[in-house]
């Protein structure tokens, strides 16, 4: 598996349109963890799904209506939440946002397209 640079530079990583109102860019990542930012457009939804990595996803700006196992509850800046391996979840974005997910093991997904 690839692994990131030990520095990434904000302006100079890409970020990638992964269509629906998100845009997603690489923070750093090996094949034990992942760092990823994405911006969430008024009103845009992460549709719910599940997968086989623990996630950790910080609220960095706006507020999200997250959904975990069929439990609703409101994140703002500051809160997150935790979400084991193959737990149903999703997010909409009612006014516009930016997040901080972290995933253990690596998103092989999200590695396969990148230069």
């Amino acid at each position: 598996m690839k692994q990131s640079a030990h520095f990434s530079f904000g302006n100079e990583t890409e970020i990638e349109d992964i269509g629906g109102g998100l845009k997603r860019q690489m923070l750093g990542f090996n094949e034990e963890l992942m760092a990823v930012k994405i911006w969430f457009e008024k009103g845009a939804i992460g549709y719910n799904h599940a997968h086989r990595h623990s996630q950790v996803t910080y609220v960095v700006e706006g507020e999200f209506h997250f959904n975990i196992d069929g439990v609703t509850k409101i994140l703002r800046p500051g809160d997150s939440c935790m979400i084991p391996p193959h737990a149903d979840h999703g997010a909409t974005c009612p006014t516009g946002g930016i997040l901080i997910d972290t995933f253990s093991p690596a998103r092989e997904d999200f590695i396969e397209g990148l230069k």
